[in-house]
């Protein structure tokens, strides 16, 4: 009777034991290796996974603007770098190398809108001899205008060809390829001058005089 009495109450309170000690237990510790302290938040889901041996770790993403998507790194190996844990962003944009030294006058214009412009304004200082317009534009068609009289200088069909490509008007090409040699034969460069005057009334634009030495 003692032995039953003794037996009877610890065999009515082992199953709430067991399982009280169960819930106060911490869990076992699997056998996967993690190489980061914290987890995956469920709102940044991996991009893609990085496989070491057996084990198969979630790689943290790509960057995403300025700001890290995971600011704080603990024991990370050596698979996993600091880029991983930025996002990439792709909108289509195209990056260019800065313009050192490269002193193109824009004009305010597009390539194609630019080049029409000069292509004008050289035709008519060919045309006329003198012509006014701003200091920008008159330093832009320089170059050109001393271009097409060093062509006309050459007097070969190739170059005759490459300046009816670029002047508007087929009559001028003609005659500067016929009168260059009188008025220039001795002269190397220098075919053009740049007289300064009053700014244009309106917008106040600086102005100049560009014309044939």
């Amino acid at each position: 009777m003692a032995l039953t009495a003794f037996s009877s109450p610890v065999a009515a309170l082992s199953p709430f034991s067991m399982s009280s000690l169960r819930a106060v237990l911490p869990p076992a510790p699997s056998a996967r290796i993690h190489f980061c302290r914290f987890s995956t938040p469920s709102q940044y889901p991996a991009s893609r996974s990085i496989r070491s041996g057996r084990n198969t770790q979630k790689a943290l993403r790509s960057f995403s603007g300025l700001a890290p998507v995971y600011p704080i790194y603990s024991n990370l190996s050596e698979n996993v770098t600091y880029e991983n844990g930025f996002s990439a962003i792709d909108n289509g944009s195209r990056f260019f190398a800065m313009r050192h030294g490269k002193r193109v006058p824009k004009l305010n214009r597009p390539p194609d809108q630019r080049r029409a412009l000069i292509r004008g304004l050289t035709t008519q200082l060919l045309k006329h001899g003198r012509i006014k317009t701003t200091r920008a534009r008159a330093s832009a068609i320089r170059k050109y205008v001393d271009k097409m009289i060093t062509l006309a200088k050459d007097g070969s069909l190739h170059k005759r060809r490459q300046a009816l490509g670029f002047i508007y008007e087929k009559q001028i090409v003609h005659a500067l390829f016929a009168e260059v040699q009188d008025r220039y034969g001795e002269r190397n460069g220098g075919y053009t001058r740049i007289i300064r005057t009053l700014p244009r009334r309106g917008d106040n634009a600086p102005m100049a005089y560009i014309e044939l030495v």
